[in-house]
């Protein structure tokens, strides 16, 4: 019923869509781009008041009551998570080589001031400390990695042409990361949460894995993701659930959550993940950390369960997740081979000379939750810095076609590859290429507490049955004409501010009753701009505020130089538990810089 419902209200948008949409098309004023308008405030406007008809008015009202009435019936049935541990907190970290970044790490392991074992037994001990807690590494090489770092040692002491030429050759020389479990890490399980996935273990890395390991990264281990890395919440049947490290009580993110939250704890400070419609940039979010998500095609996708197909080959990224900015291009630069010379990384950016834009919400979609003010609040701050400290003038837009994201996103997403084939299902992943899943049984099933697959997977599974084959022609030239002005808007020289989120990190559970906010990343994937995710200090509550900074095709190097100086001037990743940069502490201290 409530796919029907939510399929009811996105049949609706588009029918009355075009008519919402005409005075923004006939904008012809001198100086804009068609389509895309100043702001005059930037509160962000009431679903409901947004509704331009009854019949909108009416199923949005309906959607509410249905969401109500099932998130009734999930808790009756819904299993509770022992050992939630809402009220505890982190271990505060101790030791210093874990509030150090990885490009140090490597500078110091190389100059003889640490070895790598130093390191790699910090990063283990720290694992072994916080882990019980947020479940985020699923499967550690704790013995391997020692052994490896061991070697490190050995090569260093060993060699005779100097730091620089160590430096060249091997970058990450002893350095430990993690590792989303939907990648091949080898002699490590690769069932992306999937039940009937458990005996299956990597023979061979990932590519960007393999280019990591060859720059001489040390694995310590494979964490974990949502069911068939397709949910924002990183929760499965073979695994459990995922805990963010600011309050046990709410999700990591996903699909890579468990990345988020074990480098948010700092029992990680690199990572790999993969993102389709935000799986590295909401874990980072709602971890506060740092991550990229490159411009389509750069990074090497393969080695990932399951694979992408139809058009979704164009839409799945692979990227860096981080603590510290300064990793980030470092890993890029490897990660992405010999594509990186297409992204002049090493390029000088001077950053008053780039334009810069700011969008404080998608505009008011009925499907979407309104965007949390402390997040407003802190754009706003964002904004002020920016103008204050480096003399630009960050305009203030509003993008009508970004309304219709998620609808953008769910019709490319279905559509069928250059070969004509649709997309393998949902159904058919879930049923781990032996058979299709029928997700009616399967949910009566749940409610028996007999399914293998957790109430996100069915439900994705649900609504695909109700998705149309061929999107609606207002879609698609929705998506081309966001697409062409976004190119022309951003070019070579723009970096637009965007809310990475609507919501502060969740409770447990609660996406399944706001499944479309994920549009504030997806709608990116679709158009193949890179976003570099940027932490901005923390809430009233202690939980992350961040940020999507978004740049023009191949220009990847303009959002990491801007999250790079943005870390400067708003702290970057806090450790959890930090009282002193909540969202006001952080104002004033920027103030206070300024």
């Amino acid at each position: 019923m409530i796919s029907y419902c939510y399929g009811k209200v996105h049949l609706i948008c588009a029918v009355v869509a075009p008519r919402c949409m005409m005075g923004a098309v006939k904008d012809k004023n001198p100086g804009f781009i068609p389509g895309i308008k100043r702001f005059v405030s930037s509160s962000p406007p009431d679903p409901l008041a947004m509704a331009s008809t009854r019949l909108e008015r009416f199923w949005v009202l309906l959607l509410r009551l249905v969401v109500k009435a099932f998130l009734s019936v999930f808790r009756l049935f819904a299993p509770q998570q022992p050992g939630s541990r809402e009220g505890h907190r982190l271990p505060p970290i101790t030791e210093p080589l874990l509030r150090v970044s990885a490009v140090q790490l490597a500078r110091n392991i190389r100059r003889k001031r640490v070895t790598s074992v130093q390191v790699v037994q910090a990063y283990i001990d720290r694992i072994q400390e916080v882990n019980p807690l947020i479940n985020a590494l699923v499967k550690d090489r704790f013995a391997a990695a020692l052994q490896e770092a061991a070697q490190v040692d050995k090569l260093i002491e060993e060699e005779t042409g100097g730091e620089d030429v160590l430096e060249d050759r091997l970058p990450l020389l002893g350095v430990p990361f993690t590792v989303k479990e939907a990648f091949a890490l080898q002699g490590m399980p690769n069932s992306t949460g999937l039940l009937s996935r458990r005996t299956v273990v990597s023979g061979v890395d990932a590519p960007p894995v393999a280019l990591l390991k060859r720059a001489g990264a040390i694995p310590l281990g494979v964490t974990n993701c949502s069911e068939l890395a397709m949910w924002l919440e990183s929760h499965n049947r073979l695994y459990g659930i995922t805990r963010n490290p600011y309050d046990l009580g709410r999700i990591a993110g996903g699909s890579s959550g468990g990345e988020g939250s074990i480098i948010g704890s700092g029992a990680s400070v690199i990572g790999v993940g993969s993102d389709i419609g935000g799986s590295i940039r909401i874990p980072c979010f709602f971890n506060g950390i740092f991550g990229h998500k490159p411009t389509s095609g750069i990074v090497n996708n393969g080695g990932q369960y399951p694979p992408a197909s139809g058009q979704q080959p164009g839409f799945l990224c692979t990227g860096p997740m981080c603590r510290y900015a300064e990793d980030l291009l470092p890993m890029l630069r490897i990660m992405a081979g010999p594509n990186a010379e297409k992204l002049s990384l090493s390029a000088n950016v001077d950053l008053r000379k780039l334009r810069f834009f700011s969008v404080p919400h998608d505009g008011g979609s009925l499907l979407l939750s309104p965007v949390d003010p402390q997040l407003i609040q802190a754009q706003k701050k964002m904004v002020e810095h920016l103008e204050a400290d480096l003399g630009v003038q960050v305009e203030e837009l509003r993008i009508p076609q970004l309304k219709y994201s998620f609808q953008i996103w769910g019709a490319m997403m279905s559509s069928p590859g250059k070969d004509g084939k649709p997309p393998t299902t949902f159904a058919e992943l879930m049923g781990g290429g032996e058979k299709r899943v029928w997700p009616v049984w399967e949910l009566f099933k749940w409610f028996l507490g007999l399914s293998s697959h957790t109430m996100a997977a069915i439900g994705l599974a649900l609504v695909e049955m109700f998705q149309s084959s061929q999107p609606s022609q207002f879609i698609l030239q929705q998506k081309e004409s966001l697409q062409k002005e976004l190119d022309e808007l951003l070019g070579t020289d723009g970096v637009l501010l965007y809310p990475s989120h609507p919501q502060l990190a969740p409770k447990h559970h609660q996406p399944l009753f706001t499944p479309f906010n994920f549009s504030y990343t997806g709608i990116f994937n679709i158009l193949g701009l890179p976003v570099t995710q940027c932490p901005i200090g923390l809430s009233v509550e202690g939980l992350p505020l961040g940020l999507q900074l978004v740049a023009g095709k191949l220009q990847d190097h303009l959002s990491l130089a801007t999250a790079l100086y943005l870390e400067k001037a708003f702290g970057g990743w806090r450790e959890p538990g930090d009282t002193e940069h909540t969202l006001n502490s952080t104002s004033n201290n920027v103030s206070n810089a300024t």
